[in-house]
């Protein structure tokens, strides 16, 4: 696992990633999200439980595969949010992208 760094481009186009050399201490070490469902202090533990919690403020399935469920605004706005149908690759960016679009109801908790 890389200690972090800055990705620069070489001369050949290919992102390489150039070591900070600083090692981060356990303080450091970055902690579990959860996103929580304020009006019920829920956290949220799978597909079915925050499809359901975004169906009742108006989130519908827009499109969905094997890897994939996408869910757009009732009204036929532009917001989509896509999830992993596999709730283990429920990723911090999935977090941040729920709360950004419908920030009242929903936060991001540490574990």
């Amino acid at each position: 696992m890389a200690a972090g760094g800055v990705w620069v481009f070489r001369e050949d186009g290919v992102m390489e990633l150039k070591s900070a050399g600083v090692q981060p201490s356990a303080a450091a070490a970055p902690s579990k999200k959860a996103l929580v469902y304020v009006p019920a202090n829920e956290t949220m533990r799978s597909l079915e439980a925050l499809e359901q919690r975004l169906g009742s403020l108006g989130w519908e399935r827009y499109y969905e595969n094997r890897d994939i469920v996408q869910l757009h605004w009732h009204d036929g706005g532009v917001d989509l949010i896509a999830l992993p149908r596999d709730f283990a690759r429920f990723r911090s960016t999935h977090i941040f992208e729920i709360v950004k679009k419908i920030k009242p109801e929903f936060k991001v908790r540490s574990l």
